[in-house]
C-alpha cells in the first residue's frame, strides 16, 4: 500500500483509474456511436499528459487527454469529469475553451503544419438525478429564426457526448471490472448507498487491481458513514485477503484521521491564542472593547495578520488607529 494521505478525492480516484487506456476504452466503446467505435483504433489509444480545465473548476473537474488513430488519422478524445453537484447549462462553451487550448498545445507540438486534428468531447457527470443539458454549442446562443440559416455558417458548433451516471443503473455500468467498480462508487456516493451490494459485488471486486480497490476504499472511508455499519460491512467480505486488506486499510484510516483531528485542535489552540494577545493588549490599554472589533479580531485566522496586529495593539495611541489595521 503506498504511504500517501488516504483521504483522496474523486478527481485522484478518476483519474487513477481511468488514466489507464483499457478502463477508459471499455467505457466508451459501449457509449459512443457505433459507427465511431469502429473508426477508431482503440489499440493506439494513448493518454497524454496535461490538464485544460479552467483553474476555479479544478476542485470540481478532472480532464484526461487520449491521442488516437480515428479512420487512420490523427484525433483526440477528451474525457471531462465533473463532480459537481449542480449542473451548468453553459458547459458547451467551457468545453469550447477546453478543445482550443488543446488545439493551441497541438499547434505547438506540430509547427510545420496548419491542419488540426478532431477533438472528440465526452463528458461524465457524477449526478444523483439526471440534467436536462444543451449538449450541442448553438444550443446556448438566441439566433432568429428567421435569419438562422444565414447566421449558422458564422457560428462554431459541436456537440459533446454526454455520461451521466445518474442516466445508468448501476447494473449497466459499461466496462472493464476497475472502470466498473470505481463509477458505480461514485454513483452511489451521490446516492447515499456506499454501503450496498452493488458496490461490494466481491466477483467484481477480485477483478480489481489491488492499488484501483484502494483507491476505491479511500474514497468510501472518506464519506461519512456510521463506523459500525462500514465494519459490519467489511467482516461480510468472503475473501480472507481482501478482507483483511481493507480492515488493514480501515484501522490506518481511523488512526490517520485521530492524528489529523489532535493537529488540527493544536493548531486552532494556537491560533485562539494569537487573538486571545491581541484582545488583551488592547483591554489593558484601551479598557472596554466594542463587540464589533472583537468580532473582527476572532475573525482573523492569519498568523503573521494577527502577530502585526498584537503589535499594533501595543503601539496604537487609540482604539482608531489600532482599527485601521484590520
Amino acid at each position: 500500500m503506498p504511504d500517501e494521505d488516504i483521504h483522496q478525492p474523486n478527481d485522484k480516484l478518476f483519474t487513477a483509474t481511468f488514466r489507464v487506456s483499457a478502463n477508459t476504452a471499455a467505457l466508451l466503446q459501449a457509449r459512443l456511436p457505433a459507427a465511431l467505435v469502429e473508426a477508431i483504433d482503440w489499440s493506439r489509444l494513448s493518454p497524454l499528459p496535461g490538464s485544460f480545465v479552467d483553474s476555479q473548476y479544478r476542485r470540481s473537474h478532472t480532464d484526461l487527454l487520449f491521442s488516437a488513430p480515428v479512420a487512420g488519422r490523427e484525433s483526440y478524445l477528451y474525457v471531462l469529469f465533473e463532480h459537481q453537484s449542480t449542473p451548468d447549462r453553459r458547459l458547451p462553451l467551457r468545453l469550447l475553451r477546453y478543445m482550443t487550448r488543446i488545439w493551441e498545445a497541438h499547434g505547438e507540438r506540430h509547427s510545420g503544419t496548419d491542419r488540426l486534428p478532431p477533438v472528440l468531447p465526452v463528458v461524465i457527470s457524477q449526478n444523483a438525478e439526471l440534467w436536462d443539458l444543451p449538449v450541442r454549442l448553438s444550443d446556448l446562443l438566441e439566433i432568429p429564426p428567421s435569419i438562422r440559416e444565414e447566421i449558422m455558417p458564422f457560428v462554431p458548433d459541436f456537440t459533446y457526448h454526454d455520461l451521466q451516471l445518474a442516466g445508468m443503473t448501476f447494473e449497466s455500468i459499461p466496462g472493464t471490472a476497475a472502470g466498473v467498480l470505481v463509477l458505480r462508487a461514485m454513483k452511489a456516493e451521490r446516492l447515499g448507498r456506499l454501503l450496498d451490494e452493488v458496490v461490494w459485488d466481491e466477483e467484481l471486486i477480485l477483478k480489481v487491481p489491488r492499488e484501483i480497490f484502494q483507491l476505491v476504499l479511500r474514497f468510501i472511508l472518506g464519506a461519512d458513514l456510521d463506523r459500525e455499519s462500514f465494519e459490519t460491512r467489511l467482516k461480510e467480505i468472503r475473501d480472507p485477503e481482501t478482507r483483511t486488506n481493507a480492515m488493514t486499510l480501515a484501522q490506518r484510516y481511523y488512526q490517520d484521521g485521530r492524528q489529523e483531528g489532535r493537529k488540527e485542535g493544536r493548531q486552532e489552540g494556537l491560533l485562539r491564542g494569537r487573538q486571545e494577545d491581541v484582545l488583551e493588549a488592547l483591554a489593558i490599554r484601551f479598557d472596554e472593547l466594542a463587540d464589533g472589533l472583537r468580532e473582527a479580531v476572532l475573525g482573523i485566522s492569519d498568523e503573521e495578520k494577527l502577530r502585526e496586529l498584537h503589535r499594533a495593539a501595543i503601539r496604537c495611541g487609540s482604539i482608531e488607529e489600532f482599527a485601521a489595521h484590520l
